[in-house]
């Protein structure tokens, strides 16, 4: 329609116009020089337009998409010769800060600096209290801020640097007390003031407590967090969602573990737990224990780990 006008005006001007005095352009020289004049604006508009878009990445595709990494956990240190060989299936290893359950030493004190520079990630592991040690109201907090104090304490000396995520081991499953929550409330408010993270090694099994009712470990602990965040690293070896002792090319992803919001995931452990594992069982070694592809002679059994990033805790940065 404009085209259509401007037309109509162009043509009843040269109709209509007296000569014009010379140097002064025509009506129909003004019209033709003011479409030039748009029509180089319009291309240099879109030329600037191409140079930024060439410029500037798409969002279009570019999401990279998640990585898994494998790592294991074991509560005896295996000795510096074998991590050469695990090296070739894994990304990350397991660090005691105290004690492992059930032992009464910690091997692993003083391998920091050897596993950093062989290349290993880290899931710092602080070995936690059981329910039966607390008597009163008041010994969840009091003990969590010592069991705080000493985690920081252990990780500092070790060589840990701010920032590092300490991982408190919980053995126990299902619905947690309010006296263990409160020694939670205090282990991670307690590792911030010391310049740590914490997270906590849960189950991440269903539980049944009644009738159809079912709870997971991990998901009480995080509705009872209020504002805290913790970090969580999950066992689940039932199969499924646990593959068994296997240790593809992909690993598998945390969030398969059935805890979507896991950022490790135990998928194996060793010995295996036969009423879990009766339908992976061809994974794991006769001796019932989960071994690295590459420990041919079955030296270093272990638990086996996937995580979102190859070093779990942060702990490797200088």
């Amino acid at each position: 329609m404009m085209a259509w006008a401007i037309s109509q005006a162009t043509s009843s001007a040269k109709a209509s116009a007296p000569p014009l005095p010379s140097g002064i352009l025509s009506w129909d020289a003004i019209v033709k020089q003011f479409f030039a004049f748009l029509s180089a604006i319009l291309l240099a508009a879109t030329g600037i337009s191409l140079t930024v878009a060439a410029r500037e990445p798409s969002s279009i595709g570019t999401v990279a998409p998640s990585r898994a990494y494998l790592g294991f956990d074991r509560n005896l240190y295996p000795g510096d010769d074998a991590f050469p060989t695990l090296r070739k299936t894994f990304a990350f290893t397991g660090y005691w800060l105290n004690s492992p359950p059930g032992a009464k030493t910690n091997t692993w004190i003083g391998k920091r600096d050897f596993l950093r520079n062989s290349g290993f990630g880290f899931l710092v592991l602080f070995n936690g209290r059981d329910s039966h040690e607390f008597k009163k109201d008041s010994d969840g907090p009091t003990k969590g801020s010592l069991d705080a104090d000493a985690a920081a304490a252990s990780g500092k000396k070790e060589g840990f640097p701010s920032g590092t995520i300490i991982f408190l081991d919980i053995e126990e499953g299902g619905r947690l007390s309010a006296i263990y929550h409160a020694y939670l409330h205090a282990w991670l408010d307690g590792l911030a003031r010391s310049g740590y993270r914490g997270g906590v090694y849960c189950s991440g099994m269903p539980v049944k407590e009644s009738g159809a009712v079912t709870i997971l470990t991990a998901d009480d602990i995080r509705a009872n967090a209020g504002s805290r965040e913790y970090i969580f690293f999950v066992f689940n070896d039932a199969c499924p969602p646990s593959p068994g002792c296997v240790f593809p090319g992909a690993a598998p992803a945390a969030a398969v573990s059935g805890v979507a919001y896991a950022q490790a995931w135990q998928y194996a452990q060793s010995p295996r737990r036969k009423e879990f594992t009766a339908r992976c069982a061809t994974g794991y070694n006769r001796n019932g224990n989960c071994y690295s592809p590459h420990d041919a002679s079955h030296q270093w059994d272990l638990d086996a780990d996937t995580a979102t990033s190859a070093d779990p805790s942060n702990g490797a940065r200088p």
